[in-house]
This record gives structure tokens, sequence and C-alpha cells, in this order.
């Protein structure tokens, strides 16, 4: 063999070789990480398993597990599989969960300001708006530092924006203020304030401990959340009225906790792609409400008899005033608190003044569409 005939087999072999050793690692590595095995979360929820609230959170789920390719996997048990429902920060921050799924509301025991991501007029807001303050107007940061302050060990997102919440399941329709004094009534967050305030002795219940109540005469009239819930939940078998638009929760979204240290152990990817599920099932649980909702809010009269009324202009003004009221007692008892409103003010000035002035008001088109000349059956 000539000496440039040794050097090319002697290439060949290398590079054959090199090939090899490099078709080897590239088998090797994914069994290395399917050797180690996918990351596993234990979840809670702080809704009963039949309720819609626990459907977002297996949806949230669901995604972060396919986006993951099943390298994590989330399991979520519905409210009270391991904890109360009103105690899974301290379940989550301790570990004795991975996450959970729920509100802050929730959380109102811990630190007042903590309603503030829910309870409440907003200032004028929907829960869009509050949620775009929450990502682009300081609010992430002020929810951690709020969090820092009760030492909760915990990694806060919040998603998935509600609709206006009802007044509540009554007895009998509401006409004025006074027919709210002296009722027994089911409430959480700040909301508890302003229905004290509003003359109603107050209870606040877990959602899947109130239409219980309600039938053993231990409330009055209560409120949840929605159609879907409210439907499931049964509150249609203890009561026939149902008091729709309120501005005590006019701003409120979900929120998913993940243990800070179980989440800072993840992967940098994977942290990433948690971040964006997030917001990826916040708009799909939206589109999934519009969706049920209103499929619901219809058979809630045609199946279940509910009749539905509006809350009347002068409890809706009454329930502004003592909430102004509220946020003046708590911003003098806690820095925090008024740091948190004066930011979302500001903020609600500009962000509603913007709505306000361009968003076309689409009662006069549902009016034309559906009211008494039905422009929709000529089309």
């Amino acid at each position: 063999m000539t000496k440039n005939k040794q050097s090319t087999a002697s290439t060949r072999r290398k590079f054959l070789g090199g090939a090899a050793v490099a078709g080897v690692a590239s088998v090797m590595a994914p069994s290395v990480v399917k050797a180690q095995g996918p990351v596993s979360m234990r979840w809670q929820s702080t809704w009963p398993s039949k309720d819609i609230f626990h459907e977002y959170a297996l949806d949230f789920a669901k995604k972060v597990n396919d986006m993951t390719g099943g390298d994590l996997k989330i399991d979520v048990l519905p409210a009270g599989a391991v904890v109360p429902a009103f105690q899974l920060l301290d379940a989550v921050s301790s570990g004795t969960l991975d996450g959970g799924h729920g509100v802050a509301v929730y959380h109102y025991g811990k630190a007042p300001a903590l309603a503030l991501w829910g309870s409440g007029p907003g200032f004028g807001m929907d829960a869009n708006m509050l949620l775009s303050w929450h990502k682009y107007g300081g609010g992430k940061e002020l929810l951690d530092k709020l969090y820092v302050s009760v030492g909760a060990n915990v990694r806060s997102f919040l998603y998935g924006p509600m609709p206006t919440q009802p007044l509540g399941w009554f007895k009998k329709p509401i006409t004025k203020v006074d027919d709210l004094k002296g009722l027994k009534f089911r409430t959480v967050g700040i909301s508890i304030d302003v229905f004290t305030g509003l003359g109603m002795a107050v209870n606040a219940l877990p959602g899947g401990e109130i239409v219980a109540a309600m039938d053993r005469g231990l409330l009055d009239a209560a409120e949840f959340n929605n159609a879907s819930s409210d439907r499931l939940l049964g509150f249609a078998d203890v009561s026939k009225v149902c008091m729709l638009q309120s501005y005590h929760q006019n701003a409120e979204q979900f929120e998913i906790l993940f243990n800070k240290g179980k989440f800072d152990a993840l992967p940098e990817k994977m942290r990433a792609i948690i971040a964006n599920a997030v917001e990826a099932a916040g708009q799909d649980m939206s589109w999934k409400a519009i969706d049920r909702y209103s499929k619901d809010y219809v058979e809630l009269q045609s199946k279940d008899n509910v009749k539905f009324y509006k809350t009347p202009d002068a409890v809706l003004k009454r329930q502004l005033e003592v909430y102004d009221d509220v946020v003046k007692k708590r911003a003098g008892e806690s820095p925090v608190f008024k740091e948190i409103v004066q930011s979302q003010i500001a903020f609600a000035e500009r962000a509603t003044r913007w709505e306000q002035d361009t968003v076309v008001n689409r009662r006069m088109a549902f009016d034309h569409y559906f009211g008494q000349n039905a422009a929709a059956k000529k089309l």
C-alpha cells in the first residue's frame, strides 16, 4: 500500500470511529435523560372535582405535561384531597404539595392586600386589564414582595381572567340596599368587609361547602362565581333567584402556585415552558368560559327554572362607597396595601380611560340583532 493510500485509509478509519462514537453518544444521551425519569409533581386545586374550575386546573396541567413531552408530570387532586381549600398556600409553601390551583383572594387571612388581586371593582378595570397591570404595571413585583412579607415560599403565576361575578343567590329578588341587611351571606376576600359594611352577616366558606350550608339554613344567600360552577355545585337546588352584576368581584383571576424550591430546581427550559403554558392556558380558559357559561346560563333558566335579575344601581353604587371606606382603612393600616392600591389606580386611570373612549358599547349591536326587531333573524 502506498503512503497516500495508507493516509487515506487511516483518515477514513478515524472518521468512521468518530462517527460511531458520536452515534453512541446521540443514542446514549436520551437514554440518560430517560433513565433519570420525568419530574413528578403532586398538586391540589381549591375546587371540588365536579367544578369547572377544577377542570381548568387539569387543563393547565395537561398543557404543561404535553409541552414538556412528559418530562414534567403534574397530577392535580381536588380540594380536600390533601388539605382544605383555604390551606393551599401553607401546603405549597411547606412542600406538602408541590403546587396548586386557586385564587389569591383565598389567602386573604395571611394579608388583606392579597385580596386586591380579585376582590372589589378593580377601579373600573375588568379582570383582563387587572392582569395587564399585573404583568406590565408592576403588580407581579408587588405580589412577590407581599408573599415574601408573609414568609410564603412560593412562585406565583396569575392567569385566567374571570367575567364579572353575580351578586349572588337569594330567596327573593334584591330591590334596594336595605334588602341585604341582616342576611347570612357567603363571600371571600375584601368582599367580606364590603358586605359586612352593607349590613350582612358574612361567613367565608370554600366552594364545595356553600350549597349544603344554604340547604341547612346556615346561610340565607351566597355568591360563588359563574353560571357553570353555580349549576354544577347545585345552587339551583337551594335557590331560584340569582342577582346578576356586582362590583364585589369584578376583576378576579386564577392563581397557579409552585413551591419555590421545587420550581427553581427545574431546568431553565422547563421553567420557560411553564411560564408560556400559563398564558396559553389563560387564553384557552377565557374561550372555554364564554362557551360553557353561556350554555349553562340558558339551561339554568330553561331546565332549572332560575330567575335572573339585574342588581339595582343603588346597590352597585353603595358597594363602591363601602369599598372606598374599606380601602382607606386598610391602606392606613398597611403601607404595602396602600402601595398596591396606588399602583392599581395609576394604571387604571389611563387604561380605563383608553377603554371607555375607544371600545364601542356592544349593547346597541346586541339590541339590533337580538332585541325587539331581531335583525339577526332576517339575515
